[in-house]
C-alpha cells in the first residue's frame, strides 16, 4: 500500500480526490472512474484542458476547497427530516494539497480512509503488475512514453501513468490486461503526512534513472539531498530486477552503490553496456546506431540469446537530439530485458509520433514554426536547443523562456542559465509571472540574465508582459525562423496567439 498515510479499505465504491486537477491526480481520477469507481473532485483552480477532461469522464467537479466536498448532507426520509451524512469511502490527497487545507482538516476529524496518489496507483493498479520506472531530473516523460509505445507495438497490452499526453494513445494514462506497467516515477515528496519521494513506493521490475542534477528547490536543499532520495530508491529495487543507469551521469554513478539488482549502463562511448555511435541529424529524422555489449544474458530476436557479443542495431527516430538518443537508448535496455524483437524495436522508435509540450510543433505560418517545449531547467534548456537546432538550420532559433518552476523562479540557476541558450540567435525573457512565490532574497533576476546572455554575443530581451513578447515576435521573426517557446506552464497561450499574430 505504501509506506505511510492510512488505509485502503477493501469496499471502497466513493474516492474522493483533493487536487483533482494536477496531471497525475487527474490522470489518477480517470483511471478510477475507468475501473467502475464513483469519483469526485476539488480543486482550487477548475480549468481546461483537465477541467474538459475530467467532465468528458462524468467526474464530479468542485471548485475550491471545503468540507462540504467530503461530507454531505441529505434527508433520510419525509417524517424523520434527520439528516443523514454521505461520506466517501476513501480521499486521496495530492502533494500540493497542506494539512490546513479544509478537506484534508475534514478527512481527519471524521476519521475518513485516505491515502496518496502512488498508494493508490499502487493498490488499484500496480499490485499485480511488473513496474518499469523511469525516473531522473531529465527526459521521464518522453523516456516512459516511448517505452510505453513499444510495449504497446509488441502486443504486450501495457498499462501507464505518465506525467504528459502521449500522441499516440491521445491520453496520459492507459489501463490494459498486459504484464506491464510504465510509471513515471518523481523524486518530489509524496504528501503532507508522507514526505518521501513518490519514487519510493514502487518496487519496479526494471528502473531507470536517466540524470540527476539539483531540481525541486522548495523541498530539496541541495543536491546531496536529492541524491540521498535515489540512494534510498536505488538500494530497494529488488535483487532479481533490472537499473538501467545513465553512465555518464557522475551523481548517478555516486549513489548506484547502495544496488543490490543488477546494473547495466548506457551512454555515448563503447565503454557501456549499450551505447549510441553515428548519430546523425537530416530530413527530419535522427539516425544513429546503437551498440550492445551487456552481459546480461537475455531472449531476443525470436529465441536467439545474446550472453555478451557485440550486437549492432540501425535507429531511426522523428525525436531530435543527442538526449532523445540517450532516452532511446534506456528504453532499449528494458526492451532487451523483457525480450523485444529488434524488429519489433525497430519499428517502434522509427514510429514513435512524439508527446504533447515535447517539442511540439503548434503550427508553422508564413514558413515561421512555433514549437512548444516543457523545458525549464538549465541543462534542459541547453540539450532542446541544441537537439532541435540542427533541423532549422537555414532560418534562425528564436528561444522564447518563461522561469516559472520553483526553481527556476529562484536565483541557484542565476549563473547556469546564459550559457544554456548559447545556440540560440535571438532570446526573448519573460518576467517570471508567478514570482511572488519566491522568498525576494531568493528571486531570479531576469535582466540581469538577459544582460548575461547578450554579453556572450547573444541578442537578448526582457519583457515584462506575455503581449510584449507577442509583439516582438510578430516584427521580428521571418520566413524559416523556429520560435522556440520552453515553459512549463500555459504562457498565456502565447502559442496559438503568436500563430494567429503572424
Amino acid at each position: 500500500m505504501g509506506l505511510k498515510g492510512n488505509f485502503i479499505p477493501q469496499d471502497v465504491r466513493k474516492i474522493h480526490i483533493i487536487a483533482a486537477c494536477g496531471t497525475g491526480m487527474g490522470a489518477l481520477a480517470c483511471m478510477l472512474k475507468d475501473m467502475g469507481f464513483e469519483v469526485t473532485g476539488s480543486d482550487q483552480n477548475i480549468y481546461p484542458p483537465m477541467s474538459d477532461f475530467l467532465a468528458a469522464k462524468g467526474i464530479e467537479l468542485f471548485k475550491g476547497f471545503s468540507p462540504s466536498n467530503i461530507i454531505r448532507e441529505t434527508q433520510t426520509g419525509a417524517v424523520s427530516k434527520s439528516p443523514l451524512q454521505i461520506k466517501p469511502d476513501l480521499v486521496v490527497i495530492g502533494n500540493a494539497v497542506t494539512r490546513n487545507n479544509p478537506e484534508s482538516v475534514a478527512v481527519m476529524e471524521n476519521n475518513i480512509p485516505y491515502c496518496s496518489m502512488p498508494q493508490a496507483l499502487n493498490h488499484f493498479f500496480a499490485k499485480d503488475k511488473k513496474i518499469l520506472l523511469i525516473t531522473g531530473t531529465h527526459g521521464k516523460t518522453t523516456t516512459s512514453s516511448i517505452l510505453a509505445h513499444l510495449l504497446y507495438k509488441a502486443n504486450l497490452d501495457p498499462s501507464f501513468m505518465i506525467g504528459g499526453i502521449v500522441k499516440g494513445f491521445g491520453s496520459n494514462y492507459r489501463i490494459g490486461k498486459g504484464d506491464y506497467i510504465v510509471i513515471e516515477g518523481d523524486e518530489y515528496d509524496t504528501a503532507f503526512f508522507d514526505k518521501g519521494s513518490k519514487f519510493l513506493h514502487y518496487s519496479p521490475y526494471a528502473a531507470i534513472i536517466t540524470s540527476i542534477e539539483f531540481d525541486h528547490a522548495d523541498i530539496f536543499r541541495d543536491i546531496d539531498q536529492i541524491k540521498d532520495a535515489f540512494k534510498k530508491l536505488v538500494s530497494k529495487i529488488p535483487k532479481d530486477s533490472l537499473l538501467i543507469a545513465s553512465g555518464t551521469d557522475s551523481n548517478i554513478k555516486d549513489i548506484i552503490a547502495s544496488a543490490v539488482c543488477d546494473v547495466e549502463y548506457y551512454g555515448d562511448n563503447s565503454s557501456y553496456d549499450f551505447s549510441y555511435t553515428n548519430l546523425l541529424m537530416e530530413n527530419g529524422y535522427t539516425n544513429f546506431s546503437i551498440r550492445d555489449i551487456s552481459k546480461n544474458i537475455s531472449k531476443r530476436n525470436n529465441g536467439i540469446i545474446n550472453n555478451g557479443a557485440v550486437h549492432n542495431i540501425g535507429i531511426t527516430t522523428p525525436l531530435m537530439g543527442r538526449h532523445n538518443a540517450m532516452n532511446i537508448l534506456a528504453v532499449y535496455g528494458v526492451a532487451k530485458r523483457i525480450g523485444i524483437s529488434d524488429e519489433i524495436i525497430l519499428e517502434a522508435f522509427r514510429t514513435f509520433s512524439g508527446i504533447k509540450r515535447r517539442q511540439e510543433i503548434r503550427g508553422v505560418k508564413k514558413g515561421i514554426t512555433v514549437m512548444d517545449d516543457f523545458a525549464h531547467h538549465p541543462s534542459a534548456v541547453r540539450e532542446t536547443i541544441a537537439g532541435v537546432k540542427p533541423f532549422f538550420k537555414e532560418g534562425r532559433l528564436i528561444a522564447v523562456f518563461e522561469p516559472r518552476t520553483n526553481s527556476s523562479m529562484r536565483d541557484i540557476f542565476q549563473n547556469d542559465y546564459p550559457k544554456s541558450f548559447d545556440g540560440a540567435d535571438i532570446v526573448c525573457i519573460r518576467k517570471p509571472s508567478m514570482l511572488s512565490k519566491v522568498v525576494e532574497n531568493q528571486r531570479i533576476n531576469t535582466e540581469k540574465l538577459v544582460a548575461d546572455i547578450a554579453q556572450r554575443g547573444i541578442r537578448a530581451y526582457y519583457f515584462e508582459d506575455t503581449d510584449s513578447i507577442i509583439e516582438f515576435l510578430t516584427k521580428e521573426s521571418k520566413v524559416k525562423d523556429l520560435i522556440l517557446i520552453m515553459s512549463n506552464g500555459g504562457f498565456d497561450n502565447i502559442h496559438n496567439r503568436v500563430l494567429e499574430m503572424l
